[in-house]
């Protein structure tokens, strides 16, 4: 009589403890009542009865996906590798189970196509320098189709963008010319700012003749401190070289006209 009672009871715990489940604080359970969606429950105890009720558990928390190399053709036809990194977490958990079959591996493959299809639009130079808008374009877009499945697409951001070597060997060439051009303008600019302020100086000198004296003494004081200093130059006042013009503007012209009179 025991051994009647135990085998039923045995039964009873066993089916009890096949329908006690405990869902964690990131987990849900969705719950199918003879296939039929009925709720979602969780996290904590919970029963599902067995043979009657299924659950399929689901995780909450973001995942990190890393989106396979991918070869994408440029706006400008320039071959290039990208690869990229994804975040992404479950918001609706019926969803996630019931409208896609796994969605880990439909987000990725929608990850790889959307890749290939917005950087395909753009330049190479937009690729490497507009990492930012990029990002958000695509994050954009995958978060518009994944919403249907239950899926937020958090973050997207490109890590590599791998050229080949004669696109390497282009860019660099195309920085060093930009580098040289740079270099003139700013060559450029000095020359002008420079010729701009020695045409002040001659105007301010034609205002005031006695600063070009000032200055006359100013560079002779210089070159008298100098330790090499050997031989010293004496300037010789405009003033002075009018005058010797003069007289001998004079002297030829009176030799002339001696000489005439003879």
């Amino acid at each position: 009589m025991t051994g009647a009672y135990l085998f039923p009871l045995v039964i009873v715990v066993a089916l009890i403890a096949m329908a006690i489940k405990v869902l964690r604080e990131y987990e849900r359970g969705v719950i199918f009542f003879l296939g039929r969606f009925q709720a979602v429950k969780g996290p904590g105890l919970i029963i599902v009865i067995p043979g009657i009720q299924q659950m399929v558990k689901v995780d909450l928390r973001i995942i990190t996906l890393d989106v396979p190399s991918q070869d994408v053709i440029s706006q400008d036809n320039v071959t290039v590798r990208v690869n990229a990194v994804l975040y992404f977490r479950v918001v609706d958990s019926a969803k996630s189970v019931i409208q896609v079959e796994d969605y880990f591996a439909a987000t990725s493959q929608l990850a790889q196509t959307t890749l290939r299809s917005v950087l395909g639009k753009h330049d190479l130079d937009e690729m490497l320098s507009e990492r930012d808008k990029l990002n958000a374009d695509i994050q954009e877009i995958l978060d518009s189709q994944t919403d249907a499945w239950g899926i937020k697409v958090t973050n997207v951001e490109i890590k590599h963008v791998d050229l080949n070597e004669s696109m390497i060997r282009a860019i660099a060439r195309q920085a060093e010319a930009e580098r040289e051009r740079r270099a003139k303008v700013i060559h450029a600019e000095g020359e002008e700012q420079a010729a701009e302020k020695l045409v002040a100086a001659a105007r301010m000198i034609e205002e005031a003749p006695t600063a070009l004296q000032l200055r006359y003494l100013q560079t002779m004081a210089n070159m008298s401190t100098s330790s090499q200093a050997n031989t010293i130059f004496f300037p010789l006042p405009l003033e002075l070289t009018k005058v010797f013009e003069t007289l001998t503007g004079k002297g030829a012209a009176a030799s002339k006209s001696g000489g005439g009179n003879d």
